[in-house]
């Protein structure tokens, strides 16, 4: 059996609220959650719960192919494990997902799912269906630490990371709402032989891109979204591309060269402000790492070329942000550090309390043109799923949502109700 100090096995006793580093969020039941663990760590549970080293290694790479290519979460369903083997595995192991408190879809299409973690904790998740792409928004962390103004997320307190099998079970739960796993029969249903899975594929996939832009700050719960990310981009598993997945930064500087080399995706930056007055305002991170700062570690970025931009985040508010000065003076900071990049325009998506409004129209316009004369791409994004509070800057679980008025409201109306 494994140690009571070993990061791989729950952990008894109450669940801390504070976020700490761990790899698994202890069962009730005992048992180990498979999601998240790579190849040597499902190994080495399977070692400390009784296999050799050579079955263990076996065992390791199977499950590992059930797991994260085929999406299977039932033991009986590994025909390729004898039914003893199943039996073993299933009262020690559990290969879990999500658990989906609330599905909702927009008008246009979007997605989102309200998600609960075993100890309790709540979380988001949006896909975004478009004609050549599908994008699934996935969330690092339970609440937020950086407090944008702009944001939604920002007003909630932090209560902790997510785990890699947290944060790779939102893309494992989107592929399974999809219906995307490979479909096709096992090539050998022997015990000890090899599996041939070159036979089957998944095809009209629509999940095509991942950004990590939900709650929370990616670079701040760095090890978790490598770990996770890895498994995302592993060959033998999920196999999506690192140039299909971003990962969006309020600005984490001494972050940002590591996640280059360990992770090399895309990055986006979460700009939104273009002078320290108004960045520190909309982004407080600012204060700690400043613009100057933030664009020299992009200069410095070492997968940024013009094949592979950066992507600077541009949330357009009214009269805070994005007058023509500012446009100007955002390509003349874009060419000074001789960035390969893009900015992406948000209109500014409203959420309850927030005295922010968006930009007119014809503000946008304005400033995209501006923008595109200088010769730096600059798109006005779509707002995407508003009606669900899906959007950019709208995501917060909705154990966080209602104000005391509201709730109040609602239990009187319920009181009145009952009485």
């Amino acid at each position: 059996m494994q140690s009571a100090a070993s990061p791989l096995m729950p952990i008894p006793g109450p669940i801390d609220p504070v976020p700490v580093p761990r790899a698994v969020t202890p069962r009730e039941d005992g048992r180990t959650d498979l999601m998240g663990l790579s190849r040597p760590q499902i190994k080495a549970v399977l070692e400390e719960a009784g296999l050799d080293v050579k079955a263990a290694k076996l065992r390791a790479k199977q499950l590992f192919h059930w797991l994260y290519h085929r999406g299977v979460t039932d033991f009986e369903a590994m025909t390729d494990l004898a039914k003893p083997m199943r039996g073993w595995m299933a009262d020690r192991f559990v290969v879990g997902r999500p658990q989906v408190v609330e599905a909702q879809v927009s008008n246009d299409g979007t997605r989102k799912w309200l998600l609960r973690s075993d100890d309790g904790q709540d979380y988001e998740m949006v896909f975004i269906p478009d004609a050549d792409r599908g994008t699934l928004c996935v969330s690092s962390q339970v609440g937020c630490t950086l407090n944008c103004s702009f944001c939604h997320t920002g007003t909630m307190r932090l209560v902790r990371n997510l785990t890699p099998g947290e944060i790779v079970g939102q893309v494992m739960l989107a592929r399974d709402a999809l219906g995307e796993w490979p479909k096709g029969s096992m090539a050998s249903a022997h015990d000890d032989e090899d599996e041939d899975s070159s036979h089957y594929t998944a095809d009209g996939r629509m999940l095509t891109n991942i950004v990590m832009m939900g709650m929370g700050e990616p670079l701040y719960n760095f090890d978790h979204v490598r770990d996770a990310l890895k498994l995302v981009m592993d060959g033998d598993g999920l196999a999506l591309s690192k140039r299909r997945i971003t990962l969006s930064t309020s600005g984490v500087v001494p972050m940002m060269a590591r996640a280059a080399e360990e992770i090399g995706v895309n990055l986006a930056v979460s700009l939104h402000g273009v002078t320290k007055e108004v960045r520190d305002e909309l982004v407080p991170l600012n204060r700690k790492y400043g613009i100057e700062e933030l664009l020299q570690a992009c200069a410095d970025y070492p997968k940024a070329n013009n094949a592979r931009r950066i992507t600077f985040e541009y949330v357009m508010i009214r009269d805070k942000n994005d007058s023509d000065e500012d446009a100007r003076e955002l390509v003349r900071l874009i060419r000074k550090y001789k960035l390969p990049a893009k900015v992406n325009l948000i209109p500014f998506n409203p959420w309850p309390g927030t005295d922010y409004e968006c930009s007119t129209p014809e503000r946008i316009r304005a400033f995209s043109s501006i923008v595109f004369e200088g010769g730096i791409s600059a798109p006005v994004r779509t707002p995407r799923g508003r009606d669900i509070m899906a959007a950019c800057g709208q995501l917060k679980s909705a154990s966080e949502k209602k104000s005391k008025a509201e709730m109040k409201r609602l239990a009187e109306e319920k009181q009145a109700a009952l009485g």
